[in-house]
C-alpha cells in the first residue's frame, strides 16, 4: 500500500492500492443531484479522476480549479473530482467558483470509491489526495498517491497521461 501522511502524521488507507495496468475497480458515488454515478457511466471515455480530501481547503480548491482550467484542452477526457463532501456542498462550491468543466462526485455515503481505489483514510473518514487516469477500456494508465495529503499532485504528469490515454 501507498504510505500516506496527513499533516505529517501517518494514516491508514482502506482498500487496495491501484496500479498502472490494473483494471479500474467499480464504485458508486453520488452526483450533485444525488443520482448514483459509476465508472460505467463514462465507459468509452478517458477519465482523469482527481481525488481530494475536501473542496473547502486551499490545496483541494487549487487542484480542482487547475483541472477545471485544463479540462477544455483535453479533448475526449472526462474530468471527475471525488471527495467525501456532501453533494449539496459540492454543488454550492462549484457554483460559487465557476467550476463547469469538472464533475464533482461525493463518496460520503459509503466510501465506495475510496475503498475501491485505496484512498479512504480510516482515521479521518476523508479521501487521500490522488490522481488517476483510466483509459476508454477501463485500464488504469496513471496513478499518483500523493505522499503528504496536504501537498499538490504532479499536475503536468497527470495531464500528460490523460492526453496520451485512449
Amino acid at each position: 500500500m501507498a504510505s500516506i501522511t496527513f499533516k505529517g502524521n501517518p494514516v491508514t488507507l482502506l482498500g487496495n492500492e491501484v496500479k498502472v495496468g490494473d483494471k479500474a475497480p467499480t464504485f458508486t458515488v453520488l452526483a450533485n443531484d444525488l443520482s448514483e454515478v459509476t465508472l460505467e457511466d463514462s465507459k468509452g471515455q478517458v477519465r482523469l479522476i482527481s481525488v481530494v480530501p475536501s473542496l473547502d481547503t486551499g490545496v483541494c480548491d487549487a487542484q480542482t480549479r487547475r483541472f477545471n482550467e485544463e479540462a477544455s484542452g483535453l479533448g475526449n477526457v472526462k474530468v471527475l473530482t471525488v471527495s467525501v463532501d456532501l453533494p449539496f456542498a459540492q454543488k454550492r462550491w462549484c457554483g460559487a467558483n465557476g467550476i463547469e468543466n469538472v464533475q464533482t462526485l461525493s463518496d460520503h455515503r459509503d466510501l465506495s470509491f475510496g475503498e475501491a481505489f485505496g484512498v479512504a483514510i480510516q482515521e479521518l473518514r476523508l479521501l487521500a489526495r490522488a490522481v488517476f487516469v483510466v483509459d476508454s477500456n477501463d485500464t488504469v494508465t496513471y496513478a499518483e498517491y500523493v505522499s503528504e495529503a496536504t501537498n499538490h499532485p504532479d499536475y503536468e504528469a497527470a495531464l500528460e497521461a490523460a492526453k496520451k490515454a485512449e
